[in-house]
């Protein structure tokens, strides 16, 4: 990633999470965006979110997002549109690093648990 296309995405991260918390409804789940990346031509900005609740409520607030990305984008455009001429289209994604960062440590634990044997083919 350019160093434009970094700004841009730290922007877009920035003003998007003032926009959430203000928008959001509060059903039980926290919202946080993650990682915003962003293609090079600055036309489509990918975000990635964490919804910490319940999967289904995770789901639902994804799908609440996705249908009122045209009003982020729109709430994006008039907090930014002093710095940019086109405000990039908004695909939102959950973000699931750490429910898979969760699964390994429970593998680790589990695998750690098990006895070790004291025969070791080396002696």
């Amino acid at each position: 990633m350019s160093i434009r296309t970094e700004r841009v995405a730290e922007l877009i991260q920035r003003e998007l999470g003032h926009i959430f918390q203000k928008e959001l409804p509060r059903n039980g789940t926290l919202t946080t965006i993650v990682a915003v990346k962003i293609t090079p031509d600055l036309s489509i900005a990918r975000i990635y979110l964490s919804v910490l609740g319940a999967k289904e409520l995770a789901q639902s607030m994804l799908g609440h997002i996705k249908k009122e990305s045209k009003f982020f984008r729109k709430a994006l455009a008039s907090r930014i549109r002093n710095q940019f001429r086109q405000i990039p289209e908004l695909e939102f994604y959950l973000d699931d690093v750490a429910e898979k960062a969760a699964r390994i440590e429970e593998l680790l634990k589990i695998a750690n648990a098990q006895p070790k044997s004291t025969d070791s083919p080396m002696h």
